[in-house]
């Protein structure tokens, strides 16, 4: 298997930069949930709970298991898409867990990264072996028509860094790592996945240019929206549920200190992300600007319904 870097998903290709980026650009709409994905997930509760319980369990995976971050965030984007073109039969509580597993195994293969499927189960209560999970595996690549050097919003990230034509490698370095960290953060937030993975990374760069460089924020901001191939609506309207997620969760880090009698795991630390607004997003403004005052709504969840059952897990049953 050919080396895969979420920031260059297409290494193989013989292609100059420029040709490169417009094939990611025409690319990533593959490699998204299907379309009625966002809309799905506001009319079922139990589909939303299994979205939170999966992202929690892959979470709980990369500390279990000590995989680096990228390797779950993959195992995600295999999970989302694999559930929005899947019929999930309700009342099989295994079925979740066999997704989890068969996505992280996907994603370690991809990244190479050494993955055991018995050390992941250890804590729970059902025990698949090899040839079940691999079962599942032939499922989600079916599923998602073996499209798994997945464009992801950490594939764009060099090329906007690179308009905002910063001189100083520290500084390009941590506007890198903060941006990272954000899109990170936007994996668990049910109204981000309507955006294309592009727009979640110029919209989490232009978040970390405004806390990192105020003054220069203006001149990034033009940077991104000259870009030919940026929506400027769409940018508006992630740019401000993004802004929207990080003060949330700036707040709630706050209450978090505060309160010394609760204790935090991976697993309950998903609590404070997936969640969805009360109320859907006020008319985007005409720019993007951080108040310095905002009110934040508590997010509730929702729901989610599958598109597409051409791919069927009635087949599979659990092992014990």
């Amino acid at each position: 298997m050919e080396y895969f870097d979420l920031e260059d998903p297409f290494t193989s290709l013989k292609q100059n930069q420029p040709d490169k980026i417009s094939t990611l650009f025409s690319s990533e709409s593959d490699h998204m949930p299907s379309q009625n994905y966002v809309q799905c997930l506001n009319t079922s509760d139990f589909h939303v709970s299994f979205r939170q319980e999966a992202v929690s369990l892959i979470l709980q995976a990369q500390y279990s298991c000590n995989l680096d971050p990228y390797t779950p965030y993959l195992a995600v984007n295999y999970m989302d898409r694999f559930i929005s073109r899947q019929e999930i039969p309700q009342g099989n509580p295994w079925v979740l867990r066999l997704v989890v597993t068969a996505c992280i195994s996907l994603a370690a293969k991809m990244m190479e990264i050494g993955f055991s499927s018995s050390n992941f189960q250890k804590q729970e209560r059902f025990i698949f072996d090899a040839s079940t999970i691999q079962r599942m595996e032939l499922l989600v690549l079916d599923a998602l028509n073996w499209r798994m050097r997945s464009v992801t919003p950490f594939s764009f990230i060099c090329f906007f860094i690179s308009m905002f034509e910063l001189k100083d490698p520290p500084l390009t370095q941590a506007l890198k790592d903060r941006a990272t960290d954000i899109i990170f953060q936007a994996r668990n937030e049910i109204k981000l996945l309507e955006f294309k993975p592009s727009i979640i990374a110029a919209s989490a760069l232009l978040l970390a240019s405004h806390e990192l460089f105020p003054l220069q924020y203006p001149s990034f901001e033009t940077s991104i929206l000259s870009c030919e191939y940026v929506n400027k609506e769409n940018l508006l309207k992630c740019f401000n549920e993004m802004q929207e997620m990080v003060i949330k969760e700036t707040s709630e880090s706050v209450v978090d200190t505060v309160s010394s009698s609760s204790t935090r795991t991976p697993i309950s630390v998903l609590d404070c992300h997936c969640n969805k607004s009360e109320s859907e997003s006020t008319t985007t403004s005409s720019t993007m600007e951080v108040p310095e005052k905002r009110e934040i709504k508590r997010r509730k969840l929702t729901g989610f319904c599958s598109e597409s059952s051409k791919v069927q897990i009635s087949q599979i049953q659990p092992c014990g």
